[in-house]
């Protein structure tokens, strides 16, 4: 092989060597580009995610948004912000005012001595009755089931009265009231359950909607409100407290609302001659 060949082979390999490097300089130029531009996006997208959680976490939440949602009022209410709910026969001279709270043992108690009662009164005329719920339970034990079920039964009167009463019986009623330290009423799908068992209600996808949208939230909170005025005002010592002519309705203890279906019998007849 002559000098020049040899040469010649030489500088085509260092050709291709340096064409090789080149071409190496150039994908080594285009990794460290791309990894760059995931850094960055990774940076972006983790700022934006913390930017997303902060405000997230400073977002009202729950009863917090509800606070300062619109007040939407349910059917067959009275009064400026709708907690005036007063059921019965316009012809009844008297009315007698029920303070309950949803989670309220007491309040079941009452309801599954009484409540039959009180509604075959209400039906017959005897009186009208007007209810005024109450969420004081969940401050005292931490939960938000009184809200949510007072929310609710707003839910039942926009259907109308007669789903009302029978919704807030069941809600008390042995079969689904829940030990007060139990939160059950914090759940819709719970709350819906037992509706089922009211005619009005059962697979009324209207209530249902209303239930889960919290539609009457805003309003359980200012029934609630309600309740705190007026047991300043009466010196309310729990519930349920019964009122009658701006008077307590109570038992035989001369304080506590009746808790026997005789004791009520005794002291609403009582009250209605007042």
């Amino acid at each position: 092989m002559s000098k020049r060949n040899t040469q010649a082979a030489k500088t085509a390999a260092r050709e291709r060597l340096r064409e090789e490097r080149e071409r190496q300089a150039k994908r080594d130029k285009v990794k460290r580009q791309a990894i760059v531009g995931l850094s960055v996006v990774a940076v972006l997208a983790a700022a934006g995610g913390i930017g997303y959680a902060v405000v997230q976490n400073n977002k009202p939440s729950g009863w917090e948004a509800a606070e300062k949602a619109t007040l939407v009022k349910p059917a067959h209410t009275t009064g400026k912000d709708g907690t005036t709910v007063v059921i019965g026969k316009d012809t009844a001279k008297k009315t007698l005012v029920m303070y309950e709270d949803p989670r309220c043992p007491v309040c079941a108690q009452f309801e599954q001595a009484s409540g039959a009662t009180v509604d075959k009164d209400v039906a017959d005329g005897k009186y009208k009755i007007q209810y005024v719920g109450a969420t004081f339970i969940d401050n005292n034990i931490p939960g938000e089931g009184s809200k949510n079920a007072l929310s609710a039964l707003g839910a039942a009167l926009n259907v109308d009265p007669e789903a009302f009463l029978k919704y807030k019986s069941a809600l008390y009623s042995a079969k689904y009231h829940p030990d007060e330290q139990e939160d059950k009423f914090k759940s819709d799908d719970y709350l819906i359950k037992v509706a089922d068992t009211v005619p009005a209600l059962k697979g009324n996808a209207a209530f249902q909607k209303a239930v889960k949208d919290g539609t009457y939230d805003k309003w359980a909170l200012v029934m609630s409100e309600k309740f705190n005025t007026d047991g300043k005002k009466y010196d309310f010592q729990g519930t349920p407290t019964l009122l009658m002519d701006g008077k307590k309705v109570t038992g035989s203890d001369g304080q506590n609302a009746p808790m026997t279906q005789g004791e009520y019998v005794t002291a609403i007849t009582k009250a209605l001659k007042g």
